[in-house]
């Protein structure tokens, strides 16, 4: 056997390890009976429309929707601050620094929920979901500032440089050269950010108050019955999160393209040559 041909079987092997089980969820959502098992009786709908009738169902999706939400835009609004603050500074703390942004990434959910659940006790702080939204935004805040860091760090830096020579101040020079390049990253981002908030279960199991997230319900769920039901919410919630994702693909990916056209600095800044 060939390389080329066993490299992709073994290609084959992982997408199928990967998607089959999956698939399989989805194919038993759309079950007629209450049977997850084989032999197959028919496709039909009654799952679904069981969890959009379930007042428990809706308030689990609209509890992670506040607390998805609100972690992406916190995000967005503190991570593009910090990466644009790493981005342009030379000072000897940037290592220093950029690291501590990045430790999360390096700690097990585990670990970071115990952590701050800890640290919640001692602060004698409630949980709800404001400390799930401030857990997740430890969660997700290195994620966003790798790929705004990323963006930022491949701007020209001549454009800026152009616009100050025109008499652009810091905030225009960011709201009107750097903003337009990088935006389509920073939305991309700020979808990731939404995605791994909406999925999170080991450190939302933690921090979480009286109100359950979606994952939680699944799981308070599957401790009691397996049925069909589940099957539909996690094929929504699949469904969900892949778009979420490919939005967040075609963003950067359109950003990527926009910032190696041309740009010029006098359109961007709106300033004008100085007579």
């Amino acid at each position: 056997m060939s390389p080329g041909r066993f490299t992709g079987l073994v290609t084959v092997a992982g997408m199928l390890f990967l998607w089959l089980p999956l698939l399989v969820v989805v194919l038993f959502s759309l079950h007629t009976t209450a049977s997850l098992s084989f032999p197959f009786d028919g496709f039909s709908l009654r799952w679904y429309e069981r969890i959009s009738e379930s007042p428990e169902v809706r308030a689990a999706a609209r509890n992670s929707l506040v607390v998805a939400t609100s972690t992406a835009l916190v995000t967005l609004v503190l991570a593009t601050l910090a990466a644009y603050g790493m981005s342009r500074s030379r000072s000897r703390w940037r290592a220093p620094l950029s690291l501590l942004f990045f430790l999360p990434i390096t700690l097990p959910g585990l670990f970071i929920g115990i952590a701050l659940l800890i640290a919640f006790s001692r602060l004698e702080y409630s949980l709800s979901l404001v400390t799930v939204t401030v857990a997740h935004l430890v969660y997700v805040f290195p994620f966003f500032f790798l790929l705004a860091r990323a963006a930022l760090e491949r701007l020209d830096p001549a454009l800026e440089e152009a616009a100050a020579d025109l008499g652009a101040t810091g905030w225009t020079i960011f709201r009107r050269v750097t903003l337009p390049q990088v935006w389509p990253v920073l939305v991309g981002a700020a979808c990731l950010a939404f995605a791994l908030s909406f999925d999170e279960f080991i450190i939302t199991f933690f921090v979480v108050g009286p109100d359950p997230t979606l994952p939680l319900f699944i799981w308070s769920s599957l401790r009691r019955t397996i049925d069909p039901s589940i099957n539909a919410i996690s094929t929504l919630l699949l469904a969900f999160t892949v778009l979420l994702f490919v939005v967040t693909f075609a963003l950067t990916s359109w950003g990527e393209r926009r910032r190696r056209g041309t740009v010029d600095p006098l359109v961007l800044t709106g300033a004008q040559e100085p007579r």
